[in-house]
């Protein structure tokens, strides 16, 4: 049976090992892509543009949370797609695997960004949206874990990775890097130190 302090110390060596590489998979250095994450968002705000959070399960959930903290707390403009007659008419008359390229078809416009969390990162859903992130000119930052050949994380223009193989490592992962996020821009408009 693992003990608190071993969970902890698998935590720690997830969010040490925290991968980001480009859409052509140049690596790039965490803090260096946490840096290029917060400029291109803090031009998105400046150009008064919008941050689609998408994901299935926890990861709606935390897509949810954090298009919230960043409306609230950094004043961007946020879009989640998780109202329950959008999800049940588009799965219905679509598939479920439009729930979040069809509305962003719809909304999205060029220099908007897609933040697409998914754990094993081959969802058909978020996939679908990326592919309509890509037609609309939409940057793409994604948020994978389990195996490190998930096909998510080659099609962002910014790919976060985490290690993790189960999905509570992954999710937690995930959340600290929303979280740093989130704090960087707070940072930049001097709400943090």
């Amino acid at each position: 049976m693992q003990v608190w302090q071993q969970h902890v110390q698998s935590l720690t060596w997830l969010l040490n090992g925290l991968a980001f590489t480009h859409r052509d998979g140049t690596a790039v250095d965490a803090d260096a892509g946490f840096a290029e994450w917060l400029d291109v968002t803090l031009r998105l705000r400046d150009r008064r543009q919008t941050v689609y959070m998408i994901g299935n399960g926890a990861s709606a959930s935390m897509a949810s949370h954090f298009a919230a903290d960043l409306a609230k707390n950094a004043r961007l403009h946020t879009q989640v797609f998780s109202d329950l007659s959008l999800i049940t008419a588009i799965s219905n008359d679509m598939g479920y695997e439009h729930v979040f390229a069809e509305p962003l078809r719809r909304r999205g416009q060029r220099g908007d960004m897609v933040v697409a969390i998914s754990s094993s990162g081959q969802s058909p859903n978020i996939l679908a949206a990326v592919d309509v992130a890509d037609e609309l000119g939409i940057a793409v930052v994604t948020l994978t874990a389990k195996n490190a050949a998930n096909v998510l994380r080659a099609r962002g223009d910014l790919n976060l990775y985490v290690a993790a193989e189960t999905y509570g490592l992954a999710e937690t992962a995930h959340a600290a890097a929303l979280h740093w996020w989130m704090d960087l821009i707070l940072m930049a408009d001097g709400q943090l130190t």
